[in-house]
This record gives C-alpha cells, structure tokens and sequence, in this order.
C-alpha cells in the first residue's frame, strides 16, 4: 500500500456507444427507429388481441418489437451515462432530456403492442406461450400479463408518457442535479458529497462531527428544495397509482420484482426481528473507540488510525485474484471491465455520488460507474459493482427481454462478489487488520439490510402520510426518518438532531420509490448462498454461474431454485442473518484476543 495524493483518473471509454453528444449515429438511429416503430404499429395493431392471432404473428411481433427497443434505448443510455459524470454540463443536462423526448415519441407508436398483448384472450395466449416462436419470450408474456389490470387505454397510456418528461422524470432530474452540485463547506475547503461523506469515515473524532455538521448545513441550504420536490413526486405516484388500480403505495414495485407482498413482508419482518444484532456489535464498538455514547458520525469511525490508501491497481488486483478463486469464468468477465476502460471511477467535482452499473443491451456490454477515494470501502463498492458487471456479461447470453432479473435478484450477485474479496483480504491480514476489516464489513451489511429495510419502513410510512393526510412538513419527514432509523440501532447510537435531514439527499426515493428493499433482499440472499456455496464446495460455481446466464429469463423463484433455494422458507431467510451473527460473534473473540495479545 502506498499514500495517495490523488486515487485514480480512470473513466471509461463509451465509444462503443457513440463518440459525442453529436455523433450522427445518434440522430441515424432515432430517425431509423422511428420509422420502423410506425412500421410496426401499422403492420401488427389490431392483430395482437385477436381470437385469430397465432404463434407466428406473435413470434414475429416480438422479435421486431426486441430489436427496436433495443436500438432505440442507446441513445438515451450514452446520455444518462454521460450526465452522471457531470451533472454540472449543461449541454449533457440538455442533451439528456432531448434524448428522453425523443424516447418517448418512438416508444409512442409501439405503446399498442404491450396493452394487446396483455389484454389478449387468455385461451390464445396459453395455447401460443410452448410454441417454437414464441417461447423464447413465455416469461416476457407471463410477466407482462401480470399487469394486465393495471395498465389503462392506449390514449390514457400515451398521454402519461408525454407527461412524464415535464413532469415525474423532470422533478427527479431537478433532484439529481440538485444534489450532485451542492456544496459542503469543511475547513475553508467547498466540498462534493463524496468527499464530505467520505470524512465521516475519519479515525478522527473532531473531524468526523465537523464532517456530519458541514454534510446538514449543505444539506440545510437544498431542503425546501427537497420537501416540495418529496411532496411533489409522492402525490404525482398517489395520482398514477390510483388510476391504475394499485391499493397501496409499493404494491407497483412488488409487482416489477415478481415478488408477492407475502414474501417481501417475510423478508422486512426478518430484518426488522434482527435489529438487536446491530446494537449489540454497536456496544462492542462503542468500548473499543473509548466513546461513552456513540453518535450519528460515529457509526462508520474506523477502529484504528489508517492513513495508507489502496491504490486502484491494487484494488483492481485484489477483486480479480478473489473472483478468480472462485471461477476463472468469474474472473475473466470481471477484468474486460478494466482492459477495456468499462470502468469510470474519478471522482470529480459535479459527478453524481454512489455508484452503478449500467447493463446497457446485450449486444454491447456493461458499464461501471464509481468515485474511487481509495478506501477499503471503495475496494468493496469496486467488488459490488463489478459483481453486477459479471451478471450483465453472462446474462447477454439472452436477448433483450430476458436480460434484465428483477431488482432483489440484481443486487446478488453484486453481494457475492463483496463476499468473495472480503474473504481475501481477511484471510491474509493480521489480527489488528482483521478487527477493522471485520467492522467495515459488518458496518457495510448493515448499511445494506438493516438499514435499508428501515429506509423502506420511512418510504411506506411518508407516502401513506402524503395519501392519508396531504403533504409532509419538514418536521414530519425529519420524525419519520429519526423513529426507522434509531430503531435500527436501539440504545448503542443516539442520532442526533442534525440527522434528520439526512433523507433528503437519497436518489433512490426521488427515482425509484420502494427500490430500496431490493438492497436488503439481495444482501441477506446472497450471504445465505455464500454460506450453501462453502457447505457444497466448487460444485456450486457452476449452478451459481448458470443462475446468472439465466438473466431474467425465469421468475425470481425459478432462478433460485436452480441453486436449491425456496424464497418463501423463513429458516433460509433467517439463515442469512445467521451468517451476519456468526460475523459479529468472531468480531466479538477478534477483540478479545486482541485486548488479550
């Protein structure tokens, strides 16, 4: 390890997509798309939800519908790839909202295709889903008349779409620009949010609070911005749901993730009867920190002083060597990402926080967006991500519609990935290094299911508010946030008041509502599969690597059962956090040897 000015200046390369927001291509594509989708609505309307239609006008149908959508979905990608870089550049802003107007008008004449197709005579579709033509895309039909009762009339339908673009999507724009270009000022120093967060990461106590109080006071400069825009977006999906026929406010997502409301009730309730395990490792921290009262800034304090910094190459080293160890397979895939610069990790001043990874279409390849700060952390989240990147590149195996897993399933694999470098790296540290490992990869778990479980519980509880009793005050949304989150934590952390505005810089609620128990889903999934994956050996690289190649092609129950797994068994659900007791318990001897030693 080596100290480090500066972490990394790699981004990637996505002139695989298009050259620049004025590359011809883009304009040669949508004009082209655009005359194939009218081509399509005036050769296939009508003849979808029909008593006569047969297996090959439908296999037909979809395979043109297929390889238009994906076509035309490029140039919206390349432009939210390229926004999230620099949220600041208004020639990307502009450019990205051009591209979601020009997506909707192609995604216009198409619009007929799904609602046919969902409304079409079930005799017909269940006597055409076995054929040649058509199976290819059965879990693409099945899931699609899932929503059959929710979807509206074509005029209704395109309506909503044209609207979105200066309504829903706009608001959620406005929020990522928002916040990715706020400012937090430390020490005569202006701030991103990477960097500021990255503080409370301090050995420092002393920097750490001034961190937490410089993060609420940029936070404090956007929050009437954040409570209207909230309250805006909340009642705009109150609106949508209610003319779709949705009966309450997440049961849109549950349907998206082909999840019952029984089995994510299962899961939230698991997490939630969990919550004793964080205080009793919080304790455990408190007495090594020497700190009688943890507060909202200590929660993520390292063990240890640690001024050495991971260079990206050795990051790079060490998720490939872990990943390999598991299957080359897993390792080849995962090092395309580096050798051909699919990677953007500097982190830069308008660049959005977090990190992703963009599937884009299969014919292509992935994309892995960070802000590298050369933390541990950072090694983990370039674990993650990468984790996703290795699902995407075996799931192009499929075409377009059988791509995508739903979302709990998409976080997996990423999970794994985590698992498998963690494993690594503390095999090879000594006992000093393997407390703070230990802690940071607990904390993480943590930040994952609990704590994104109690995040749900805040969404639920904020849009049956907006529903029931109109719009939320600041103090409404800050009560809500404190009562999920400290219930998470018990009597080991205090949060002070300050974190009551730490909801409303979070993306997830703006863009994605009810995302976010995917996270939570996903984590305690794969920390169970990584348990069954050391009871049965290398004969589980295969079946785990077959469920990934599978994609979306299956419902979330069928792509599990292929590694012996029933999502509807509380044991197996409990059997996840087993593994995160077991973590904390060898946390707990970690500390007793070393107090010992």
């Amino acid at each position: 390890m080596t100290d480090l000015e500066t972490t990394t200046d790699v981004r990637w390369d996505l002139s695989d997509l298009y050259q620049s927001i004025d590359d011809p291509k883009i304009e040669a594509t949508l004009t082209e798309m655009l005359t194939r989708s009218e081509a399509f609505q005036a050769k296939y309307k009508g003849r979808i939800d029909s008593a006569d239609l047969t297996a090959a006008t439908l296999g037909a149908a979809l395979r043109e519908y297929e390889a238009m959508d994906q076509e035309a979905s490029k140039p919206g990608t390349y432009a939210a790839l390229l926004f999230s870089t620099d949220t600041a550049n208004a020639a990307y802003g502009a450019f990205m909202q051009k591209m979601r107007e020009r997506g909707t008008a192609l995604s216009l004449p198409t619009l007929f295709f799904t609602l046919e197709l969902a409304a079409a005579p079930e005799e017909v579709v269940a006597s055409l889903l076995d054929t040649p033509e058509v199976a290819p895309y059965k879990h693409f039909v099945l899931d699609l008349r899932l929503h059959r009762e929710h979807m509206l009339s074509e005029t209704e339908e395109r309506l909503l779409e044209e609207m979105a673009n200066t309504g829903a999507r706009a608001w959620d724009r406005y929020f990522d620009e928002v916040t990715a270009n706020s400012v937090f000022k430390l020490d005569g120093e202006e701030l991103t949010q990477p960097q500021v967060i990255s503080r409370l990461y301090s050995a420092d106590r002393e920097t750490r609070r001034a961190a937490a109080v410089a993060f609420t006071e940029g936070l404090q400069a956007n929050i009437r911005a954040a409570v209207f825009i909230f309250n805006t977006l909340m009642q705009d999906k109150n609106v949508r749901d209610r003319l779709r026929k949705y009966t309450y406010p997440e049961q849109s997502r549950h349907l998206s993730n082909e999840l019952s409301k029984e089995t994510v009730d299962l899961v939230v309730d698991t997490v939630y009867r969990n919550y004793p395990v964080v205080a009793r490792y919080y304790h455990v921290k408190s007495a090594i920190l020497g700190v009688d009262g943890l507060t909202h800034y200590d929660r993520y304090a390292p063990l240890f002083q640690a001024e050495e910094q991971l260079p990206y190459e050795e990051a790079r080293q060490i998720v490939l060597d872990a990943f390999g160890e598991f299957s080359p397979i897993l390792r080849e895939r995962a090092a395309e990402f580096f050798d051909k610069n699919w990677i953007d990790a500097a982190p830069a001043k308008g660049k959005q926080g977090g990190a992703y990874c963009s599937y884009v279409t299969p014919d292509l390849h992935p994309y892995v967006f960070m802000n590298y700060l050369g933390k541990m952390k950072d090694v983990m989240t370039l674990a993650h991500e990468l984790g996703h990147g290795v699902h995407s590149s075996l799931s192009r195996e499929q075409t377009l519609m059988n791509f995508h897993g739903t979302l709990p399933l998409a976080e997996l694999a990423s999970t794994f990935g985590e698992m498998l470098v963690f494993d690594k790296v503390v095999a090879q540290a000594s006992l000093k290094d393997q407390l703070a490992l230990y802690a940071e990869k607990i904390e993480s778990a943590f930040a994952t299911i609990p704590r994104q479980t109690a995040m749900y519980r805040f969404e639920k509880a904020i849009h049956n508010h907006r529903r029931d009793k109109g719009e939320l005050t600041l103090e409404d949304f800050g009560n809500y946030w404190h009562t999920e989150m400290q219930a998470m934590f018990g009597d080991a952390v205090t949060l002070g008041d300050e974190h009551r505005l730490w909801w409303s810089y979070i993306g997830h609620f703006t863009g994605s509502p009810f995302y976010v128990y995917a996270y939570s889903f996903g984590e305690l999934l794969a920390l169970a599969l990584y348990r069954k994956s050391q009871t049965e050996g290398p004969a589980f690289a295969e079946k785990y690597l077959n469920m990934l190649r599978a994609g979306g092609s299956l419902t979330p129950q069928q792509l599990v059962a292929k590694v012996g797994v029933n999502l509807d068994d509380p044991e197996f659900w409990q059997g996840g956090f087993e593994v995160l007791d077991t973590m904390v318990a060898k946390f707990e001897e970690l500390w007793a040897e070393y107090q010992a030693a």
